[in-house]
C-alpha cells in the first residue's frame, strides 16, 4: 500500500546570504516537512545563521520563503507567527519571568499547548524557577525556558539552535524524548542545528552544511 508523502511546510527557493568575508548559502532550495530535520556543521558554516533567515529574522539577499503557502516578503507578519524562534543567547526577555515569557508566547502563537508546557516544566525541572527574571537564572535554565515554549508553541516551524547545550543529562534526555514525538507530528516541522544528530531520534531530512 503506498503511503503519501508529507507535503512541505516550509518552502525555500533560491535563497542568497552573503557576509562581506564569504558566501554562505547561494541559490539554496529546500522543502522542509513534517518531523524533524538536522542541521549539520562545524563552526562557522552558517548554521544559525540558517535559522535566522528561515526564521525571518534575518533578511536574506535573494530568495523566496512560505510556510503553509504563506509567503514572507508578502505578509511577513503572518509568515512570523508560524515560527517558534529564541536565539538562544539573546538577553532580549531578560527582565521577564519564564511565566511571562509563557505569557508572550501564548499571545503569539494560537496553537500553544498547555498540557505540553506542563509536561516540559516538569520534565526540565522549571518549577523553582517560574518567578525568577530571565537573567538570574543560568544558561542552561535559560535554555530550558526557551525549549519549553518551543515546543509548547504548537509552531508550524519551529527551529532549534544546539537544544543540547549546558543542559544535565536529566533535561538532555526529556528533550530526546520531546524531539522522538515531535518526529512523528503530522503537522509541525523541527529544524535542530547541531555537530552531530541527536541519539535515537529518526530525522525526516538532514541538510549538511559541512565541517
Amino acid at each position: 500500500m503506498h503511503t503519501p508523502t508529507p507535503s512541505a511546510i516550509l518552502e525555500v527557493n533560491g535563497l542568497n546570504f552573503s557576509y562581506p568575508e564569504r558566501t554562505l548559502f547561494s541559490d539554496w532550495s529546500a522543502s522542509l516537512r513534517p518531523g524533524v530535520t538536522l542541521v549539520l556543521g562545524g563552526d562557522g558554516r552558517g548554521k544559525t545563521t540558517l535559522l535566522r533567515l528561515l526564521a525571518g529574522d534575518l533578511a536574506g539577499n535573494a530568495g523566496e520563503l512560505s510556510i503553509n503557502g504563506v509567503k514572507l516578503k508578502t505578509y511577513p507578519k503572518d509568515y512570523r507567527r508560524q515560527v517558534f524562534w529564541v536565539e538562544p543567547r539573546t538577553y532580549t526577555f531578560d527582565q521577564m519571568t519564564p511565566l511571562e515569557f509563557f505569557d508572550l508566547q501564548r499571545s503569539t502563537h494560537a496553537g500553544f499547548d498547555e498540557g505540553v508546557l506542563a509536561q516540559c516544566v516538569q520534565g526540565l525541572a522549571l518549577t523553582p524557577e517560574l518567578h525568577k527574571q530571565l537573567f538570574m537564572l543560568s544558561t542552561g535554565s535559560k535554555r530550558k525556558v526557551w525549549l519549553a515554549a518551543a515546543f509548547a508553541s504548537g509552531a508550524a516551524v519551529t527551529l532549534l539552535d544546539m537544544p543540547f547545550a549546558a543542559l544535565d543529562k536529566a533535561s538532555i534526555a526529556n528533550v530526546l524524548s520531546l524531539l522522538n514525538e515531535a518526529a512523528a507530528h503530522p503537522t509541525r516541522a523541527f529544524m535542530v542545528a547541531d555537530y552531530a544528530a541527536p541519539a535515537g531520534v529518526p530525522m525526516a531530512a538532514t541538510v549538511d552544511l559541512g565541517r
